[in-house]
């Protein structure tokens, strides 16, 4: 009983904390390069858009909750 007892009083252990994303940036800092899936009307594209491609260019990122998904 004493094994029972001992087993239904062990708490199970927390999941460990997610690593730190990057440190915030600054306003009015030039933003890092980097790579997201593109996308049309028709479809993802093969190949990644990068920021990078657009440099010198005004560049508008829109965000849209559950875009392109069934939900």
């Amino acid at each position: 009983m004493t094994l029972v007892l001992a087993a239904l009083m062990q708490q199970p252990a927390a999941p460990p904390a997610p690593p730190p994303g990057p440190p915030a940036l600054e306003v009015g800092v030039v933003a890092p390069d980097f790579a997201i899936p593109g996308a049309t009307r028709y479809g993802t594209l093969k190949n990644p858009v990068r920021l990078s491609n657009y440099k010198g260019k005004t560049v508008v990122l829109a965000f849209f909750f559950k875009a392109r998904t069934r939900g």
